[in-house]
């Protein structure tokens, strides 16, 4: 520790205390006797830029750049005089509650979504600090900007809205050299990389480079509602190419202007970069997002093995249905075993489901084979039964002996579903017909309509509500308002992602898991699904409110680690406490003194 003496008085500067849990200055810490005392007459400027210069603190106009360390006008007067901030911010000191209430006045003024997600992401890039903290206590307000709907506009619009470049942009023009970009990337201690290749980003499609959105997007829920420190997370855009036309003749297009790679030439790709994060950042869980089907399930099943990797898409949303499902039942009662689920649409997210729900049949007793019947698919060409000669892959053991139907209202009519799960990404398909078909067959029918964002919903809230005269047990991936309905305010559930994948990474990383298992999200839906209220299941939402993500973001590490433990995949000594110290593992965002 310095002590200086200043005008007389002692001044203590606690820099080696305040950033020694700031990573990237550790080595620079290492290299100064913090020990060393300066006493005596005023502490001249240069003595004072020399002191700040060892621990490699920036000073002045570069320390207002810096995202990471600004605090805007919140820096104290012995702060502004130390680091040389005089005359370089307003004269009155604030704090950051009144930051806060000048933001959310900004945000609110902004006319339109877009709008709004620009405002946060240019807080972001000046001041992380007060960015996270807004969030986390208006998670609710800001949930639906920083991610979906307002996300997937803003990939559709990427390429005409950028700003700046965030996390790592690695081309096929990169081969050979990927370790190295790696490397250019400023903070060593990763622990989370979330990485997409563009192909399918949420319901939209092919959107190439411009899908980094979605990367940034998940990482900064990480950090809002788990507590993982933004330091330790990376975004990273695998630019491979595009088959959107229209992507390749926008001149304002960020990635490759060329066909997707495919086969062998893409998997080399793929696997050079699988290498080179085990290279640069060894103790890092990668989650592949928003990747084609044709590779998505070929990735998760060639790497969950060898590396510490999941598939959100897959894993996470057959996580969140799971539990709410088991909400559901709560609500209209029965096993799960008793029902018989539709899902419509047969992709990555709909496999991921009927490979949850098969998983929890199995705990009540059912064969695999009697689990897989209980669960029935609808794909873009109709029913998917055995006497289909098109199906392939992942959709044959789901495949059930039954006449072809090609009509949904007619296959809905027949099968007599007790739950209806939309991850189509098709607007408006569950038409009224069909959802007054399912409160006909179901007193209290289960619909979810899971498809992102909300330009891909299988139907509204109020289209199921209305429909089912206020009997729908619904939930959506997108937020919908609250509907009134005959005297009764019903607030439908939002079954979001967000609900199970930022508490999976952080169990893992608390765990320090070599691997990701099914049986980590099976745990991830049961303690969701225990987390719901008799007074959210009242109201008609089978998960809790947004407003507690944090809570149940804990509860889920919590269940991730204990899995990780039994099977014994964690590489860190099991904690007397596991609750505890994952909560003391939780980033707060707040801002740190200086001096």
């Amino acid at each position: 520790m310095y002590k200086v003496t200043l005008e007389g008085e002692d001044a203590v500067i606690r820099i080696k205390r305040n950033l020694m849990n700031q990573e990237r200055f550790s080595r620079l810490l290492d290299l100064v006797n913090l020990e060393a005392v300066l006493e005596g007459g005023r502490f001249a400027a240069a003595k004072e830029k020399i002191l700040i210069g060892m621990v490699g603190l920036p000073t002045g106009a570069a320390l207002l750049r810096d995202p990471v360390l600004n605090k805007d006008a919140a820096f104290t007067e012995a702060e502004r005089e130390i680091l040389g901030l005089r005359g370089l911010l307003p004269a009155r000191v604030q704090t950051m509650e009144e930051q806060v209430q000048r933001t959310l006045e900004n945000f609110r003024k902004k006319a339109g979504n877009l709008e709004k997600y620009l405002f946060l992401i240019s807080l972001q890039d000046r001041n992380k600090t007060l960015f996270y903290r807004v969030v986390i206590d208006h998670i609710q307000e800001m949930m639906p900007i920083i991610y979906t709907p307002t996300v997937g506009q803003a990939c559709l619009e990427y390429g005409h809205i950028f700003r700046r470049p965030r996390g790592i942009f690695i081309s096929a023009k990169d081969r050979g050299r990927i370790s190295e970009l790696l490397r250019n990337w400023p903070q060593r201690e990763v622990r989370i990389i979330v990485v997409t290749d563009g192909e399918r980003i949420l319901g939209l499609g092919d959107l190439g480079a411009d899908g980094m959105g979605i990367p940034v997007g998940k990482l900064t829920l990480y950090t809002a509602c788990a507590g993982i420190h933004h330091a330790h997370t990376l975004p990273v855009t695998l630019d491979v190419g595009t088959e959107n036309e229209e992507l390749l003749n926008d001149p304002l297009y960020i990635g490759l202007k060329q066909r997707r790679l495919r086969g062998a030439a893409y998997d080399d790709f793929v696997e050079e970069f699988i290498v080179a994060v085990q290279e640069v950042f060894p103790r890092t869980l990668i989650q592949f997002e928003d990747f084609g089907n044709v590779n998505a399930f070929r990735l998760l099943e060639r790497y969950r093995d060898r590396i510490c990797a999941l598939n959100d898409d897959i894993q996470g949303t057959g996580a969140v249905a799971l539990a709410g499902l088991y909400s559901a039942l709560r609500i209209r009662g029965g096993k799960l075993k008793d029902q018989k689920f539709l899902i419509v649409g047969a992709g990555e997210a709909g496999l991921g489901i009927a490979a949850l729900i098969a998983a929890a049949l199995a705990e009540e007793g059912l064969t695999p084979e009697e689990a897989r019947q209980r669960c029935w698919f609808v794909d873009s060409k109709g029913l998917v039964v055995k006497s289909r000669g098109d199906l392939r892959g992942r959709k044959l053991p789901y495949a059930q002996e039954h006449e072809f139907i090609w009509d949904l209202q007619t296959i809905v009519e027949t099968l007599k579903p007790t739950a209806l799960i939309g991850v189509s990404g098709k607007q408006g398909l569950f038409t009224q017909p069909i959802l007054e078909a399912m409160g006909r067959i179901n007193d209290k029918p289960i619909i979810f309509s899971l498809s992102n964002p909300t330009s891909r919903a299988e139907c509204t809230a109020a289209d199921a509500y209305t429909a089912t005269g206020g009997r729908a047990i619904f939930a959506s991936g997108s937020p919908f308002d609250p509907v009134d309905l005959e005297g009764k305010t019903l607030a439908p559930a939002q079954g979001n992602n967000v609900y199970i994948f930022p508490g999976v990474g952080l169990g893992v990383i608390a765990s320090g898991a070599r691997h990701v298992t099914d049986e980590m999200f099976f745990a991830a839906a049961r303690a969701l699904a225990s987390l719901v209220t008799a007074d959210d299941l009242a109201r008609g939402s089978v998960y809790p409110p947004l407003a507690r993500i944090r809570e149940v973001s804990a509860a889920i590490a919590a269940a991730v680690a204990e899995v990780a433990y039994a099977q014994e995949l964690a590489t860190r000594p099991r904690p007397e406490d596991i609750p505890a110290f994952i909560k003391s593992l939780m980033y707060e965002p707040g801002y740190q003194s200086y001096v």
